[in-house]
Formats: C-alpha cells, structure tokens, sequence
C-alpha cells in the first residue's frame, strides 16, 4: 500500500540547501562535520556518529542487524546517527522514519523520509548514502538535491 500524505505529515520542499550562517550551522571541512559550538550534546554526538560513518561503502541491508556494521544503507546510516545521539534504539527502515518523531522540520535535526529512502540534515548539513558509482555510501553533502517526494520529521525537542 503506497504512504499516503496524511494530517500529522509535513511536506519537504521542493528542493534542499545547504547554506553555512556561522553559529547556526555545521561546518564541513576536509570531510568532517562540526557542530556550531552552542548545539546540544546530542547534537554534537549525532555530528560524531555522522563522522564515523565517513568512508563505509553503500551496503543494502547494512546498519540492520547490527548499529556496528561494515557497510550501511539509507536507513542503517540515519539509525546509527540518531542512536549515537541517544535518540533512537533499534534500527528503522526508510518507510519506518515516516511516522518518527514528530512532523516537521527539527532546531538541529530533520529527516526527509520517503518510500525506499532516507536522509537527515544536522544542523543543515545533509548526511546521505546517494551518490555517483564513486561516491556511495554515508556521506556529508553539502550540494542540494531534490526533495519534493519526502516528508519532514524530527526527533522532538531536536
């Protein structure tokens, strides 16, 4: 049966962008993210489990059975995230994030969630598994991307 937009979902934008405002948003540099220094601690500690991931190759079904794995999907690498931060303790699949959290976008934290895929900004930098042949698995993007199909969710208080 195909998710239907409901009342309690909100609809992403047409497209997503990554603008870097000093103190509000994580700063990416040589690969590595950095959370603005007055984010909470979980946030900080999402930008760390973002980091980690940096360099694992693209692997459908990877993060699932286990968060410490040697390869993550869409949905594997934003389970991990949010279970480094402390906000999450079992692993999700991408059509599970429709419904997690509370709808809209996040303070820190927003998950653009669809049918067969997933991604989330940390403080408005995206971590996402999509790519070119060369570049797959997690990874920080700070290039748009389109994001009419998805809709917005974060973990409350984030």
């Amino acid at each position: 049966m195909p998710f239907q937009l409901g009342s309690s979902q909100v609809k992403a934008p047409d497209r997503y962008h990554y603008n870097f405002v000093y103190g509000q948003t994580a700063l990416i540099q040589d690969g590595r993210a950095w959370a603005p220094n007055g984010a909470p601690p979980q946030v900080h500690r999402a930008i760390d489990g973002g980091n980690a991931l940096q360099g694992f190759p693209y692997r459908y079904g990877g993060g699932h059975a286990s968060f410490d794995d040697t390869g993550y999907d869409c949905s594997g690498t934003v389970s991990y995230v949010l279970n480094k931060a402390g906000l999450l303790d079992r692993t999700m699949t991408s059509s599970d994030f429709l419904t997690y959290g509370k709808p809209g976008h996040g303070r820190w934290i927003t998950i653009y969630a669809r049918k067969g895929h997933v991604f989330m900004t940390i403080c408005g930098l995206r971590i996402d598994t999509g790519g070119t042949k060369e570049d797959t698995g997690p990874r920080w993007k700070p290039f748009g991307r389109k994001t009419s199909a998805f809709v917005v969710r974060h973990p409350p208080g984030f």
